[in-house]
């Protein structure tokens, strides 16, 4: 069960409050479950799989591995992140993706078709739910485009610089602060560490960026 401060930063719990979200679970036959660092706990393929799972404690990520087994991080998710099947979007034939335990992780896996059926007590916050379902995969839609954008660019530079204009407009302004480490961010424009370090440095050096930690800013 996610703590009452954990419930506030999930988008799937918006608008409910902690003493709904106690009523809901067992309305919508929720069970947590217990999970080791590296140990799988979602794979999309799995058509018996139709919960949609929340990050309770712990550190996890989404990944798509492709025909020849490169791996990309698609996603990272803290407390409060939400995946499953029904919030994936398909990608080329013999791809794969999976959620796996960056750290140890407790997981909350709601039944998905009770989330869509008609609430025989009428709750409130049964739609309100809804609702954030909803809500929740226009914001997966709209942050896979923006990712796609960043890994359509052909160089090292060209997808840093993407991505941190991606950033520094959701700041509203010229400053930023990366959501994870150097080491996630490698991952995550799917480059080497070690090349994308050297293209930050000279970013630097130019005077095209300035840094300070994850604190970033365009110049």
């Amino acid at each position: 069960m996610l703590a009452p401060r954990e419930l506030e930063k999930s988008p799937l719990f918006r608008d409910i409050s902690y003493e709904e979200y106690r009523r809901m679970l067992p309305c919508f036959q929720a069970v947590g479950r217990s999970y080791q660092a590296d140990e799988l706990i979602y794979d999309f393929a799995d058509a018996q799989q139709d919960d949609v799972g929340v990050i309770e404690r712990g550190a996890a990520a989404l990944i798509r591995i492709d025909e020849e087994g490169v791996a990309t991080v698609m996603e990272e998710l803290g407390p409060g992140g939400v995946f499953g099947r029904n919030l994936a979007f398909a990608g080329s034939a013999g791809d794969s993706l999976e959620v796996v335990c960056r750290t140890p992780c407790e997981v909350l896996f709601i039944d998905y078709p009770h989330i869509l059926r008609r609430c025989e007590s009428a709750c409130a916050y049964h739609s309100t739910l809804v609702q954030n379902m909803l809500r929740l995969m226009a914001d997966k839609a709209q942050a896979l485009s923006e990712r796609i954008d960043v890994l359509s660019r052909r160089s090292i530079r060209e997808k840093l610089l993407c991505y941190f204009r991606q950033l520094a407009a959701r700041a509203g302004g010229s400053s930023f602060t990366l959501p994870f480490s150097l080491s996630v961010l490698a991952d995550y424009i799917a480059t080497d560490r070690s090349a994308m370090m050297r293209e930050l440095k000279r970013l630097r050096e130019e005077g095209v960026v300035c840094s300070e930690g994850r604190r970033f800013t365009l110049l």
